[in-house]
C-alpha cells in the first residue's frame, strides 16, 4: 500500500540530500597521508626564505611574495635542480622535498614558490588592489615563462642561504620542473609548452584547462603540434567545478587523452574530490617521484598518433640551421635542380643554397626582393619593391623587367606561364591580386583581401591559395581556363597565438599529396586539401616568413625566419608550379 509523504518528511529529505552529498564528498576527500609528507626523524631539514619582488618589467607595477626552499644537501659548487610552484607554497612541498631528497628519490632541488602579482591600490581605504592572477596564470603565450626566465629565477640567484651560500640554479631544462593547482596548473603547463627546453616536467592539480583565457584550446593543439619533450602528471576529481568556463573534470580528461594520443610521458590520478588541494597534497610525493624518475636521463618525445605528422616527419630528423645574420629573410624559391634561393630584404642580397649545401651570395640578386619564384622557363622571378617591378634573371644573371609599376609582395608562375602577384596595399586600401600573362598583359583578378601575402597553386594548378596575413584565413580561388579567378572563399582556418589578433600567415607551398604548408607566427601550419589544420610544426626560433621544398628530391623543406634559414628533411615531395600539373589523391574527409 502506497503512503503519501508528509510535509515533514519532505522537509527532512530536502535537508538531508545536500548534506548527504557533502558527507559523500567529505568521505571521498579523506586521503591517506603519505609518509613523505610528514617530518621524519633523522632527515636533514632544508630552510625556507621569504622575499618580495617588485621590479618586474614584464608585469610592470606588480608586487609579489616568493619563497625559496634550499635542501640541506645543497652544494653551491653544483647548480641545483629547480621546482617552481605558482600560488606560493603548496602540497607540504618543503617537507616532501626533505624526505625525497634524503632518500634520493628526487635530485637535490631548490624550490621557488611564487604568488601572483598585485598592483597595489593608491588609496587602499577606497580602492582594491588589481589582482593579476588570471592574467598571469590563465593566459596562453610566453609572457609568464619569460618572467620566470628573465626576471624571477635571476632574482632567486641573487639571494643567499642563511649560512651565506650562493644560490645557483641549473639552466638545463631537464633539471627543471614546474607545478601548480587550478589556474596555477595551466600556468605551469603553459610555461613548459612555450619553453620545453627550459621546463621539462609538469605537475598539474585540478588544472583549469577551460574557457577562461583560451586554455580550452590545449587538447586540440597538443594533438596537432609536433610533440615536445615534456613529462606531465595530472590530478583531478569528478566533483571539480562545472561552471561558466567549462567542466574542469572533463577538461582534464581531455588533456590526458590528448597527451596520450601524442605520445607524451603522462601519468594521472583521478578521484572524486572537488576544487581544492586535498587530493593534490596526498599524491604530491608520488607525483614528484614519477616526474623525476630516471633523472638525469632526458625526457623524450614519443611517436604521435597524428597520421599527418607521421606521414610528414622522419623520426630523428630535426631542424638544421642553414645560415643566420642576413637581415630579414623573406622570399624563398627553388629551381628545377632543387637549389634554393632566398632574399635578404634590408641588404638587397640574394643567397643560393646549392645541392652541396654550401651557401653562395649572388651579386645584385635582386633589389630588395620580397617574393621570389622560378618559372617553367627556368628564370627566377622576383618582386622588387623599391623599384615597383617584377624582375627576371636567367642563369647568367641577366636582368629583365617582366612587369612595371606594380607594388607586389609575392608571386607564383604556373606551368603555362601565367604569373599571379599579390599586392598588399594595406588596411586603408584593399589588397589586390594581378594576373600577368606570358605576353605581358596585366589583369586585376581580385581585390578586397586585407593583406594578401603568400600565394601558390594546388598541385593540379586548378586552384590558387592566398594568405591573408592580417587574419587567420587562407583564401582559395578556382583558376579559369583564361587564367582569371573565381569562386573565392575563406578556405583554410589557421590557429592564432595568444595576445595576437591574426596568424600573420605569409609564404605557403603544397606537397604532391595536396597538403598546404603555411608559415605563421606559431610555425608551419599544415592544412589538408579541404582547409583544416592537421598539424603544426614549430621552428626553433623566430617568425616563419617563407618556405619551399628543395634538394634533389624536393623533400627538404627550407624555411626563412627573421634573420635565419632552417631546413629539415621530410618524407614528402614538394609540388612545384613550374612542373606539369599533378592530380593528388582524393583527401580524407
Amino acid at each position: 500500500m502506497k503512503q503519501m509523504l508528509t510535509i515533514k518528511t519532505l522537509v527532512l529529505i530536502s535537508f538531508l540530500l545536500p548534506n548527504l552529498a557533502t558527507f559523500a564528498q567529505s568521505v571521498a576527500e579523506n586521503y591517506p597521508v603519505n609518509p613523505a609528507s610528514v617530518e621524519q626523524p633523522n632527515v636533514p631539514r632544508g630552510e625556507v626564505l621569504k622575499f618580495t619582488f617588485e621590479n618586474s618589467r614584464i608585469f610592470p607595477g606588480t608586487s609579489r611574495d616568493y619563497w625559496i626552499y634550499i635542501p640541506k644537501q645543497y652544494d653551491p659548487t653544483k647548480p641545483a635542480c629547480v621546482y617552481v610552484n605558482q600560488d606560493g607554497i603548496q602540497w607540504k612541498a618543503p617537507t616532501v622535498f626533505d624526505n625525497l631528497v634524503h632518500k634520493k628519490e628526487m635530485p637535490v632541488t631548490i624550490g621557488v614558490f611564487i604568488t601572483p602579482g598585485r598592483i597595489k591600490a593608491i588609496n587602499p581605504q577606497h580602492a582594491l588592489d588589481r589582482v593579476n592572477r588570471s592574467l598571469e596564470y590563465d593566459g596562453l603565450g610566453d609572457r609568464y615563462v619569460r618572467f620566470l626566465l628573465e626576471e624571477m629565477l635571476p632574482e632567486v640567484e641573487r639571494q643567499k642561504t642563511g649560512d651565506g651560500r650562493q644560490i645557483r640554479l641549473s639552466k638545463n631544462g631537464n633539471d627543471r620542473a614546474i607545478g601548480g593547482s587550478s589556474s596555477g596548473a595551466v600556468c605551469a603547463f603553459t610555461a613548459a609548452w612555450e619553453r620545453p627546453n627550459e621546463f621539462s616536467r609538469v605537475f598539474s592539480a585540478i588544472g583549469t584547462y577551460t574557457g577562461l583565457r583560451g586554455a580550452d584550446r590545449y587538447p586540440v593543439l597538443i594533438r596537432k603540434y609536433e610533440p615536445k619533450p615534456i613529462r606531465v602528471f595530472l590530478q583531478d576529481g569528478t566533483n571539480d567545478l562545472n561552471i561558466f568556463g567549462g567542466d574542469w573534470w572533463k577538461a582534464n580528461e581531455s588533456m590526458e587523452r590528448a597527451l596520450t594520443f601524442s605520445a607524451y610521458e603522462v601519468n594521472h590520478v583521478w578521484g572524486e574530490g572537488g576544487h581544492n588541494g586535498n587530493h593534490g597534497t596526498a599524491i604530491f610525493p608520488d607525483a614528484m617521484r614519477w616526474l623525476w624518475k630516471d633523472w638525469p636521463k632526458a625526457v623524450k618525445t614519443g611517436a604521435t598518433k597524428n597520421p599527418v605528422l607521421s606521414d610528414i616527419l622522419i623520426p630523428g630528423e630535426n631542424w638544421e640551421l642553414v645560415g643566420q645574420g642576413y637581415g630579414f629573410t623573406e622570399g624563398t624559391a627553388v629551381n628545377a635542380a632543387g637549389e634554393v634561393f632566398y632574399s635578404d630584404i634590408p641588404n638587397s642580397k640574394t643567397y643560393k643554397i646549392g645541392l652541396d649545401n654550401k651557401l653562395v651570395t649572388l651579386p645584385l640578386y635582386a633589389k630588395k626582393a620580397s617574393g621570389t619564384t622560378f618559372g617553367p622557363d627556368n628564370k627566377r622571378y622576383v618582386v622588387a619593391g623599391e623599384t615597383r617591378q617584377i624582375l627576371s634573371y636567367d642563369n647568367s644573371g641577366k636582368e629583365r623587367v617582366a612587369a612595371d609599376n606594380i607594388n607586389g609582395n609575392d608571386l607564383v608562375v604556373a606551368n603555362n606561364g601565367n604569373m599571379y602577384v599579390t599586392v598588399p596595399d594595406g588596411a586603408e586600401k584593399p589588397g589586390k591580386i594581378f594576373l600577368i600573362r606570358p605576353n605581358g598583359q596585366r589583369v586585376e583578378v581580385d581585390a578586397g583581401l586585407k593583406y594578401p601575402n603568400g600565394i601558390t597553386l594546388t598541385p593540379d594548378q586548378s586552384q590558387l591559395y592566398v594568405t591573408e596575413s592580417t587574419s587567420h584565413w587562407v583564401w582559395i580561388y578556382q583558376v579559369g581556363l583564361d587564367g582569371t579567378l573565381g569562386y573565392k572563399d575563406r578556405y583554410g582556418w589557421l590557429h592564432v597565438p595568444d595576445r595576437q589578433e591574426n596568424a600573420w600567415s605569409d609564404g605557403l607551398k603544397c606537397d604532391t599529396a595536396g597538403r598546404v604548408y603555411v608559415t605563421s607566427n606559431i610555425g608551419i601550419q599544415v592544412l589538408d586539401p579541404i582547409g583544416r589544420v592537421n598539424a603544426i610544426i614549430p621552428l626553433p626560433t623566430g617568425q616563419a616568413s617563407n618556405l619551399c621544398f628543395g634538394g634533389p628530391g624536393f623533400n627538404i623543406i627550407y624555411v626563412s625566419a627573421n634573420d635565419k634559414v632552417y631546413r629539415r628533411k621530410l618524407k614528402v615531395r614538394g609540388a612545384n608550379a613550374f612542373e606539369p600539373p599533378i592530380k593528388p589523391i582524393p583527401p580524407r574527409l
